[in-house]
């Protein structure tokens, strides 16, 4: 993981006896450093992710559409020579198609998930 600037918060281990300066409680503002530096390292850390899926559901597209072409082409092998041998490899790609498929829609439910994580983290930090 890359370290950004604002990966790391340093807070006061007990708060001082001093007053703050705006008449805040000084935990308080512990407390506000602390949200605010998760918030900034768990925003960076879902966008790192939503990246990566996003890169993988490119992949698992292109696969998926390269699986259709192989199908495809043995499909039209089939028609031209039924040999067992070609029926089986047709089934197991056949297969591998469908367990695609099954991957991609649960990588798009957890995109949308993420997306919607991404969203309400944007949403708090406009709000504070």
């Amino acid at each position: 993981m890359e370290t950004h600037e604002n990966d790391s918060v340093v807070i006061e281990a007990e708060p001082s006896t001093s007053h703050a300066p705006d008449g805040e409680d000084p935990l308080r503002q512990s407390s506000e450093v602390l949200a605010r530096g998760l918030s900034s390292m768990l925003s960076s850390v879902i966008t790192d992710f939503d990246c990566r899926a996003n890169q993988t559901l490119r992949s698992q597209d292109h696969l998926s559409s390269v699986l259709d072409r192989l199908t495809g082409e043995l499909d039209q092998l089939l028609e031209d020579a039924p040999l067992p041998f070609i029926m089986q490899h047709a089934a197991k790609i056949s297969s591998v198609r469908k367990r695609v498929s099954s991957l991609n829609s649960l990588l798009k439910s957890i995109q949308g998930r993420i997306d919607n994580i991404d969203r309400m983290i944007s949403f708090e930090k406009n709000n504070q």
